[in-house]
């Protein structure tokens, strides 16, 4: 038996599905399904249960577990609430893994490419405690994240006890479906496909940093299908440990990411520039790309999917479809 922790958010229904894919009925996802709709994110899946989180520590009394994939999380980068945000993303974390350690059950855990700020110390995978303390993540979000990776990584450094193996994975800008629930969270591929079908004007920011022409602010933008390769990878290798970056190691700018959507269409581009919210210029990213020798040095050989390979999947695969869940 697995545990999903968000498994019916975004990320955790494609990890549900690859699993059930392989043939695993015995997935248990933890998870609040609120209001939103993000039932049906996991509508076509198999389940051995659904916990709500309050309920998960008196469910995993005396329970054996194959691994946890701990993913769930207050994801919103605009999120005020620090108290909540703490016990949600850092202290309900230390718990399950101080379970996964003394259960001695594996523990692939959600970090955030949030961790690293304004990039001005790189995008680096070195998580070495001196290393990570120079980050400064530049919201509540990345600095939750940023605390656990800490904790794991001082216990990794001074030989403390962890569970058998165990991995940090810091997400870049995934996207891919079953990410409709998340509102302004959503990518900007999902949040302006309607326009793009349409045949409407889709807007973006103009750039206001000297060398940048518009839209050509940059991501490392990865499909989520990549995304949970490198998971069911990690769950088949006992010998990996670490905190690694997954991304593709190439940044696209947004331009790039909408103009594939017009070609996945057979449509002819309609992009306006906007001026960027002045609110957001002084601490906006312009430029984000993972670093993943990592990852590869670790013996993870499963590539990348293109950007323009992976709008077309999406486009025609959901965002063009009746029916877009997977």
């Amino acid at each position: 038996m697995l545990l999903v922790t968000g498994g019916a958010g975004f990320i955790g229904s494609n990890v549900v599905a690859a699993l059930n894919d392989a043939g695993r009925s015995d997935v248990v996802v933890c998870d609040v399904l609120g209001h939103e709709g993000k039932w049906r994110n996991l509508a076509k899946r198999q389940l051995a249960d659904v916990v709500p989180p309050p309920e998960l520590a008196a469910w995993l009394k005396d329970r054996r577990l194959e691994a946890v994939i701990h993913l769930g999380a207050i994801s919103e980068t605009t999120a005020t609430d620090g108290d909540l945000v703490i016990e949600t993303n850092f202290r309900f974390s230390a718990r399950l893994l101080d379970w996964c350690t003394a259960n001695a059950t594996p523990f692939i855990y959600a970090s955030s490419a949030a961790t690293y700020g304004d990039g001005t110390q790189g995008f680096g995978d070195d998580f070495s405690p001196s290393a990570l303390k120079k980050l400064r993540p530049m919201n509540l979000y990345g600095w939750s994240k940023h605390l656990f990776d800490m904790v794991v990584a001082e216990k990794a450094a001074r030989g403390e006890k962890l569970p058998p193996r165990w991995a940090g994975l810091k997400f870049f800008n995934v996207f891919g479906p079953n990410e409709y629930h998340k509102g302004a969270m959503m990518s900007v591929l999902a949040r302006r496909f309607d326009d793009i079908r349409a045949g409407h004007v889709v807007q973006l920011f103009k750039s206001h940093r000297r060398g940048v022409e518009d839209g050509d602010q940059r991501r490392d933008f990865i499909y989520v299908d990549d995304v949970v390769r490198v998971m069911m990878w990690l769950l088949a290798t006992p010998s990996v440990s670490g905190i690694f970056n997954v991304g593709t190691g190439t940044a696209r700018s947004f331009k790039d990411l909408i103009l594939a959507a017009y070609g996945a269409l057979g449509a002819e581009p309609n992009i306006q520039y906007i001026d960027m919210p002045e609110a957001i210029r002084d601490s906006y990213q312009y430029f984000t790309q993972s670093e993943v020798d990592r990852l590869r040095g670790a013996g993870y050989n499963g590539g990348f999917t293109k950007l323009e390979e992976a709008v077309a999947t999406y486009v025609k695969g959901y965002l063009n479809q009746p029916d877009r869940y997977r």
